[in-house]
């Protein structure tokens, strides 16, 4: 809710969603598999992004299949989309999962023999499969397609999951083929085997459905996605405090840096427990009107300290821009894409 309607202060951490984008982003991959049908991975709350933004954006472009991966995900997807296609990835381990599914109309993704059994037991209905193609987390391996259980399902999709679509790696076209292979034994309204990345490889892997998540977000895991996936977070952080170091003032803890000479310091509101980690210390930078302002000393939990010689008219109150480019974010900080947009910290406040 926002801080003004609320009665809270005005928040110090805010994030931007570019709307635009993000339908511009699954317009992009749609038209990347013409094919196919275009789904989303609205998991892990979209992405970080908050479903209660992006599910209503993606609808109106035109996706109608979505994605989540636990139980306690589908009412929210729900509340925003009614009616929407619903795939819960993790599948039923009780008879309350199985009730819950059939109460709401969304499907279970089968991944085990178990997962298949216990769906018919408690009544069945359309159900999607996982097959496990190589990657070895969940899905059924080839060798158990023919059993019994697998012949008691209704299945709505066939699914599986590269391991290593971001590469030029042998394994997709391996992973491809027992997919294939699995398609040809199980009967299904649906495949589907591209994420993002996937949605790069080619024609071959689109099949009848995709499921892009990252890209849709602003990431880019493929060369061939480069010029045409936009930016979609924009976090920035306020200015709290300014400071007038000396030379031999120590800045953070541990005291990794000191100063050489008199500088001008602002303390800004974001730390790791927003999403903006440890890894940032020493080498991150903030920015002012696209000039970069230096992190001095280490990330805290609620604040980092930056260098405000580029930038010296700049007061408390004032916002700092986050540089969030995904893929130029994960060059500087190490860490994936993956994990740069779904650990932004739920302290931002949409604006």
């Amino acid at each position: 809710m926002p801080a003004e309607q609320s009665g809270v202060p005005p928040p110090t951490l805010r994030l931007r969603l570019d709307a635009d984008a993000l339908a511009a982003n699954w317009r992009t991959l749609d038209a990347c598999a013409p094919g196919a049908a275009t789904g989303a991975a609205v998991k892990a709350n979209a992405y970080g992004l908050g479903v209660r933004e992006v599910m209503p954006v993606l609808r109106e472009a035109g996706a109608r299949d979505f994605f989540v991966a636990h139980w306690g995900e589908v009412r929210e997807v729900l509340a925003h989309t009614p009616g929407a296609s619903v795939s819960v990835l993790h599948g039923p381990l009780t008879t309350d999962d199985c009730a819950f599914a059939r109460a709401t109309g969304v499907r279970p993704v089968i991944n085990s023999l178990f997962q298949a059994r216990l769906w018919t037991d408690a009544g069945g209905g359309p159900c999607d499969v996982m097959i496990d193609s190589g990657i070895n987390r969940l899905g059924l391996s080839v060798s158990q397609i023919g059993d019994p259980a697998m012949r008691a399902l209704q299945i709505d999709t066939l699914l599986s999951h590269l391991a290593s679509a971001d590469e030029d790696s042998a394994q997709n076209a391996q992973q491809l083929a027992i997919f294939e292979q699995a398609c040809a034994v199980l009967p299904a309204r649906r495949r589907s085997l591209a994420n993002s990345a996937a949605i790069g490889l080619g024609g071959a892997y689109h099949f009848d459905l995709t499921r892009p998540g990252l890209s849709l977000y602003g990431g880019v895991p493929r060369p061939e996605l480069a010029n045409a996936i936009r930016q979609v977070a924009y976090p920035q952080a306020a200015i709290i405090q300014l400071r007038d170091l000396s030379p031999g003032d120590h800045v953070g803890y541990n005291a990794t840096f000191t100063a050489t000479r008199a500088m001008r310091a602002a303390v800004v509101s974001i730390g790791y427990a927003d999403g903006y980690l440890r890894c940032w210390s020493g080498h991150g930078a903030l920015q002012s009107k696209g000039r970069a302002l230096p992190l001095l000393g280490r990330v805290s939990m609620d604040m980092v300290v930056v260098d405000l010689a580029p930038a010296p008219e700049l007061r408390e109150g004032d916002w700092l821009d986050i540089p969030y480019a995904l893929p130029q974010a994960a060059m500087a900080s190490g860490l994936s894409q993956y994990e740069l947009i779904t650990i932004l910290g739920r302290r931002l406040h949409q604006s």
